[in-house]
């Protein structure tokens, strides 16, 4: 049986606040290597956190395509992508963490959000190819408080909106945490197209069939915790 220290109890729950709980704001990034610890509260209103990564060091997001969603690309006629380091491969897209902050606060607590963080992917992104036309959603930002990932939207290169929208994530299915050397690994998370996004769709291919909440696949975020 695997032996559980202060410090692997502080790692998990460092680990469970990236798709666990409520909104976030990012910190700069520190010069020295980031440790996982317990923060001592700045206020009297804000309890202290039971544990802080100040910098994520790296990492991916990976979504596993459902066959629901790749069926209606191809009902579609649209053939899906990556842009910059992103990769497809084996029915998965993923995209490389570039920087995060993560900070966690006990969910038994009365404090909310009791998770706050951003999680970035900078210069990767997903593309949809009809014809001519190129949409392509990229620099994305995972905020698990808010259950949203946001992101940038080019239209054959030219940006289209910028930081928007594009899908949810729902939490119900997400399995329990696991630890792997220096990393933490969350999966089960599942990700839908936000009404927003279903909506540019339709209006740049010219059809009314991309439907909000439509299941894109499921998510496991593997994050560089030390």
């Amino acid at each position: 049986m695997r032996k559980f220290t202060k410090t692997t109890v502080s790692l998990a729950a460092a680990g469970a606040i990236i798709l666990g709980g409520a909104g976030f704001g990012i910190s700069a990034a520190n010069a020295a290597t980031p440790t996982v610890h317990t923060v001592a509260s700045s206020s009297s209103k804000i309890p202290a956190p039971v544990a802080s990564v100040p910098n994520v060091l790296g990492g991916n997001t990976s979504v596993a395509l459902d066959k629901g969603f790749t069926d209606a690309l191809t009902s579609l006629k649209l053939t899906p992508g990556v842009s910059g380091t992103a990769k497809l491969e084996n029915g998965a897209v993923s995209f490389p963490i570039t920087a995060g902050s993560v900070t966690y606060w006990s969910p038994d607590g009365s404090y909310r959000p009791y998770v706050q963080g951003l999680l970035n992917h900078n210069g990767s992104g997903l593309t949809l190819k009809a014809g001519d036309t190129t949409v392509t959603l990229e620099n994305f930002v995972v905020n698990p408080g808010s259950s949203k990932l946001s992101g940038d939207v080019l239209v054959n290169g030219q940006v289209a909106a910028s930081n928007a929208y594009l899908f949810s994530l729902h939490g119900g299915t997400l399995k329990p945490l696991q630890l792997e050397g220096d990393n933490a690994i969350l999966t089960g998370t599942t990700v839908h197209v936000s009404d927003d996004a279903a909506k540019l769709l339709n209006s740049t291919f010219k059809t009314d069939a991309v439907k909000g909440g439509l299941l894109v696949g499921t998510a496991t975020i593997t994050a560089q915790i030390k």
